[in-house]
């Protein structure tokens, strides 16, 4: 590194790395021209100047302002407010544009937080590894299950719970589908991932369900046309008595169902 900046005159510039969960990527570059490192391409249109980078030895998190992101193609304000982005794992560091195969400059990394509009940019919060310092060491107790169905803790196997349906007619968050399970109440809390259509990639969670019949938490973000095919996965209330009767899942049971509650203080002889 010292090497780099000793010089009289640097040929540094910031590069920026981003990975969706969905595995999309994207390159971008401080520099007036693009840049390939490592067979991939950081994109100089729309440049990304960060306001400022704050780099700490304690255990605050990071924290980076980029603006002129949004005029671009690959990073667009529709696919921030739909969630796409949330969560994406970002590396920055700086890169000899001279020399763009030598070894970069490492200045930050981790995922990124919540994200806000700012005028034709946005502003995010770069949560690093010491973020994961502020979770609870213990999980609080609770009647219902904490893990999620087909989870490494709940175990439920998920094969045979799963299906691709194909959007027979929509209606607000109203869905009918066809391929769906017959059966009330199946797919009620389950997921449901868009899979074709303009809200591809993004997930819905579903309400309540009667067979091809499913109510959405919220509508989804874009129009939904008949066709579209999304893949949907039956949920759990996270009650006991589901998990034992329908799941036959007691051993994995991850609450405390028979632990007393707070309401245990307005309980006396002859209250009803």
């Amino acid at each position: 590194m010292s090497a780099i900046l000793d010089g009289a005159v640097t040929t540094l510039a910031f590069c920026w790395r981003l990975e969706r969960r969905d595995g999309a990527a994207l390159g971008f570059t401080s520099h007036d021209r693009d840049l390939e490192a490592g067979n991939f391409r950081y994109r100089a249109a729309p440049g990304m100047a960060p306001s400022a980078i704050e780099l700490f030895d304690g255990f605050a998190a990071e924290t980076l302002s980029v603006g002129g992101a949004l005029s671009g193609a690959g990073l667009s304000e529709a696919d921030l407010m739909a969630g796409r982005w949330d969560g994406a794992a970002v590396h920055l560091f700086l890169l000899d544009w001279e020399r763009p195969d030598a070894e970069p400059v490492p200045l930050a990394r981790g995922v990124l937080g919540d994200v806000r509009l700012s005028g034709v940019g946005f502003e995010t919060e770069l949560l690093g590894p010491a973020a994961m310092l502020e979770r609870p060491v213990v999980e609080e107790t609770s009647p219902g299950c904490r893990a999620r169905l087909g989870d490494r803790r709940c175990r439920v196997d998920l094969a045979g719970r799963v299906r691709i349906v194909a959007v027979a007619a929509a209606d607000d968050a109203m869905l009918e589908v066809d391929g769906a399970e017959p059966g009330v109440g199946l797919y009620t809390y389950g997921r449901l991932r868009w899979l074709t259509g303009a809200n591809s990639g993004l997930e819905s969670m579903v309400r309540s369900s009667d067979g091809g019949r499913l109510r959405l938490r919220e509508p989804p973000l874009h129009a939904v046309a008949a066709g579209d095919l999304a893949e949907i996965a039956q949920g759990c209330d996270k009650s006991f008595p589901t998990c034992t009767g329908r799941f036959n899942n007691a051993v994995n049971f991850r609450g405390e169902p028979h632990l007393p509650g707070m309401d245990l203080l307005t309980r006396y002889p002859g209250a009803s």
